[in-house]
């Protein structure tokens, strides 16, 4: 349930709202418009549907959230969200880019991928430090060696860092040098590490599952905001789907849905939608056309020697050409 407070609404009648889902056993999220308030009532469905509100001064209306998803709904929150990272913003117009390396391999490669996506105009250095990988055979990652690196080489750079956390015992190892947690395709059901990195407050990177409906993928990234974080951006990387001609299916109709139903910001990933390189270009123009709020690429500076997906990582001249092309589009987009 929604409870949307009258314009006219004093502080005093907030807080007798406030009080009463108190008094249920039920807990509430606010959101301050720039004429209202309203108060999302979390808890029991049952205790919840008990709720007598309208006869409360200064309540205007109630309104049932028929979704499961509560906090993530655009019924909830009509505006959208806009996640800040250390002062570099996704969502609400701006163009975020999240680039480099599938793995962090050593310093030398890492810096070198952070370098040259910093100067095609990426905002986050992205890169693996711990890499769940299909077979148990295949490069693993770095773990806390390849996180000190992605600090380091951030810091050097001034990108925010953007690296997957695949452990729920490795949450405050992640958080001290990662600037976004990402909660990878794998794990997007992990609801114990959903609600791990929920209670950190560090931004969550969510990607959607291999086969994950929309509902399911918004329904995970409610895991996170029911433990009070809030700053969740949502990722589009693709689903599996019969065609066998690219590594997944990227749906791009994902992104128009996405914002139809919820207020969080989404980005793109067409390194991992294709699983080739010469796809990813004209993608990422179609998902920033598409309204997508970011992209995420994969950039290595010697892609035919990566430990991991050189298949489909761009070159840095390849990702010149790339951001070159999706900054008009946005700019287009803006003058709309």
């Amino acid at each position: 349930m929604i409870i949307i407070m009258s314009p006219t609404a004093t502080r005093e009648n907030l807080k007798k709202v406030q009080d009463k889902i108190v008094s249920m056993g039920l807990t509430y999220h606010m959101s301050k418009g720039a004429s209202r308030t309203i108060v999302g009532v979390i808890g029991d469905k049952k205790v919840i549907s008990s709720l007598q509100m309208k006869a409360f001064d200064g309540v205007e209306k109630t309104v049932q959230i028929t979704e499961k998803y509560k906090l993530v709904s655009r019924e909830f929150k009509p505006n959208d969200s806009v996640v800040n990272v250390g002062g570099v913003l996704v969502g609400g117009g701006n163009l975020a880019v999240m680039a480099g390396p599938c793995a962090v391999e050593s310093m030398e490669q890492l810096l070198e991928a952070a370098e040259c996506v910093k100067a095609g105009g990426a905002n986050f250095l992205r890169g693996g430090a711990f890499k769940p990988r299909t077979s148990p055979y295949d490069f693993q990652g770095l773990a806390e060696q390849g996180l000190k690196m992605l600090k380091e080489a951030g810091e050097k750079t001034g990108l925010k860092v953007v690296t997957e956390i695949v452990d729920v015992n490795a949450v405050d190892l992640v958080c001290k040098y990662a600037d976004v947690l990402q909660v990878g395709a794998r794990n997007m059901q992990n609801f114990e590490l959903l609600k791990a990195v929920g209670r950190s407050q560090k931004p969550v990177l969510l990607k959607r599952g291999l086969s994950a409906t929309i509902s399911e993928w918004l329904n995970a990234a409610e895991y996170i905001l029911s433990e009070g974080n809030y700053n969740v951006i949502l990722c589009e990387r693709g689903i599996r789907t019969y065609e066998t001609f690219t590594r997944n299916t990227l749906d791009l109709s994902a992104v128009a849905a996405v914002k139809e139903l919820s207020h969080l910001p989404v980005i793109v990933d067409p390194s991992h939608g294709t699983g080739r390189w010469q796809m990813v270009r004209p993608m990422a123009r179609a998902a920033i056309a598409a309204g997508a709020d970011g992209l995420m690429i994969e950039v290595h500076p010697h892609p035919e020697i990566a430990l991991s997906d050189g298949d489909q990582s761009l070159t840095p001249e390849n990702f010149q050409s790339v951001m070159d092309e999706v900054h008009k589009i946005a700019k287009a987009m803006e003058s709309k």
